[in-house]
């Protein structure tokens, strides 16, 4: 999401689901030991757990396979298996690992529920058996390694509605799908809801939150591929977010210094994308950031060449300078849906020159011009009479897809 102000933090984690009792405490899943209602798996410092839990709106109807923060009472499960497929039946689930080291999630009855579907390593055939064992890790990854240690599969690769730091979010697709927050449907509704949130999949310099498919929050574009969060008292930390490139694609995620778990990014069921810290001394979770925040910073809401005023009293839209509401009806609720327009209308070959504005979340549907100097990047708009803004920044550290600047500019359609 984007890197907004934080104004305030805490310690962390939580969810108010029937977390099945602990009848097992290894960190590991093994061939022909299956998990069961009732057993889990913990991870070996004790802050995650892995097994199955039951909603309290189901009434004891629906159980799922999730991994939660092992001492958190509420809003505590990160990641779950059979969103859409819930277990009807505890009696007869059970997850187990293949002899082909697979995750299979299955009822007695030879019914499938979920799989992790994992391809074997490259060097073996798939119809090859492959010995191996599934760890819950200390960072709330759930991970299905052969015997000499390869990855063949994780959860971390597979997310459902929240980010842990450390956990990569994919925000381009060049040899796989881009990876998404998926809302649950409600508080106690872990099934695929109607808020998602990754990248834009034109650009990986911003993203989305989305209702449905229509967009309706966008973050700031990246001026940066590490930002760092001013010092907070209340955490006595900072948070970061990177960007970086893995082999062919290019991810994004977040941290703490000393790498706390008790922290984490969540594409809630209301529509908002938080940050949120657990406070164990309220043992509530604290929102460090809900996006769109204020209203009128959700996609679209001030119109073209609008933009919100979060530093009035009440945020609120204005236009531009030397721009004026579309519609004289706009703007007596703070909004100009409509947009607003120039109140002279430019003539190319004219003397026409740029104003900067600072501090300024910069618009969508830009064109990104790769390899520019800021001086070439301005020309690029100067010499165009199509051309009505453009903004630079210089990342300042190594390029992640061969360019180290960030030349936008936007045209006239």
């Amino acid at each position: 999401m984007g890197f907004l102000p934080i104004r305030r933090i805490i310690t962390l984690v939580f969810c108010s689901a029937s977390l099945l009792p602990s009848c097992a405490s290894d960190s590991r899943l093994l061939p022909n030991k299956p998990l069961t209602v009732g057993s889990t798996l913990i991870s070996d410092d004790g802050t995650f757990a892995l097994g199955f839990f039951s909603p309290s709106s189901s009434g004891g109807n629906h159980y799922y396979v999730g991994i939660w923060y092992n001492s958190i009472p509420k809003d505590n499960v990160v990641w779950v298996a059979n969103r859409a497929t819930p277990v009807t039946d505890p009696s007869s689930a059970t997850l187990a690992l293949t002899d082909r080291s697979n995750l299979v999630l299955s009822s007695t009855d030879g019914q499938l529920l979920w799989m992790a579907n994992v391809s074997a390593p490259g060097n073996l055939a798939s119809s090859e058996n492959v010995t191996g064992e599934a760890t819950l890790d200390n960072t709330g990854n759930f991970v299905l390694r052969t015997s000499e240690g390869a990855v063949l599969w994780q959860s971390f690769d597979h997310p459902t509605d929240t980010l842990l730091p450390g956990m990569n979010l994919r925000v381009t697709h060049n040899r796989h799908e881009l990876q998404w927050l998926v809302s649950w449907k409600g508080p106690q509704d872990p099934s695929p809801g109607s808020f998602s949130y990754g990248a834009d999949p034109y650009q990986f310099l911003q993203r989305f939150a989305l209702n449905g498919s229509r967009p309706y929050w966008r973050s700031p574009v990246w001026g940066n591929y590490l930002m760092v969060g001013s010092y907070m008292e209340s955490i006595k930390s900072t948070i970061f977010m990177t960007v970086r490139r893995i082999e062919d694609e290019i991810y994004m995620s977040f941290g703490m210094p000393g790498g706390s778990s008790t922290v984490k990014i969540k594409m809630d069921y209301s529509g908002k994308i938080k940050i949120l810290v657990w406070n164990s001394n309220m043992l509530e979770w604290d929102v460090l950031q809900a996006e769109p925040d204020p209203e009128c910073n959700a996609y679209g809401y001030c119109g073209a060449f609008g933009f919100c005023d979060n530093t009035e009293p009440v945020p609120t839209c204005k236009c531009l300078d030397g721009f004026e509401p579309i519609s004289k009806e706009d703007g007596s609720n703070g909004r100009f849906p409509k947009g607003c327009r120039r109140k002279e209308t430019l003539r190319c070959g004219r003397e026409n020159r740029f104003l900067t504005l600072t501090a300024m979340k910069i618009p969508d549907k830009f064109v990104y011009v790769r390899n520019r100097s800021f001086e070439e990047c301005s020309a690029e708009c100067t010499s165009s009479c199509s051309c009505t803004a453009y903004a630079y920044a210089n990342m300042n550290t190594s390029a992640i897809n061969g360019d180290d600047t960030r030349c936008l500019i936007w045209m006239e359609i």
